[in-house]
C-alpha cells in the first residue's frame, strides 16, 4: 500500500475516476462533477494498492490561511476498516499543520460521522444535503 499525491496525467485520471466511482458515480451525477474550483490549489492524495490500483483517496484546501478543509474523502467499500482513511486524514492533517492551519473542517456524509469522531473532529451541525438525499454534517477539529 502507497500513500502520495497523484503525479502523472495518467495517475490524476484515475484518481478522478475513483473519486467519479465512489462520491458521484452512485448518485447518476455525470464525470466531471467529482471536481471543483479549486483542485489547482488543493493537495490531493491517494493510496494504492500494490496493484497499482486506487483504493483511496482524499483531498485538502484551504479556506484561509488558518483554517483548512478536506473534501472528496473515499476509500474503497472492499478495504474499510484497514486504517485508509485514517491514514489519509493523518496525512492530511500534517500538511495542513505544516502550512500553518490551525483548524480543520469538512462536511461529513452522515454514516462517516462516527469515523471522524473517532478521529477527534466534533460535530457542529448539519451541513448540506448533496443532491437532496445525501445529508451531511459540519465537523471541525483544532489542530
Amino acid at each position: 500500500m502507497d500513500i502520495r499525491a497523484p503525479a502523472t496525467v495518467e495517475e490524476f485520471t484515475r484518481y478522478y475516476a475513483f473519486r467519479h466511482r465512489l462520491l458521484r458515480g452512485p448518485w447518476g451525477q455525470p464525470p466531471g462533477s467529482e471536481r471543483d474550483e479549486r483542485e489547482e490549489q488543493a493537495v490531493h492524495l491517494m493510496v494504492t494498492a500494490a496493484d497499482g490500483n486506487v483504493i483511496g483517496v482524499g483531498r485538502l484546501h484551504f479556506n484561509t490561511p488558518e483554517e483548512a478543509q478536506i473534501r472528496f474523502m473515499a476509500v474503497d467499500e472492499d478495504c474499510r476498516g484497514q486504517g485508509i482513511g485514517r491514514r489519509i486524514l493523518v496525512t492530511l492533517e500534517e500538511q495542513a499543520r505544516a502550512a500553518g492551519a490551525r483548524r480543520m473542517v469538512l462536511d461529513a456524509r452522515k454514516p462517516a460521522e462516527r469515523f471522524y469522531a473517532k478521529q477527534g473532529y466534533r460535530t457542529l451541525g448539519e451541513a448540506h444535503t448533496l443532491f437532496g438525499r445525501i445529508a451531511h454534517v459540519r465537523m471541525v477539529k483544532d489542530l
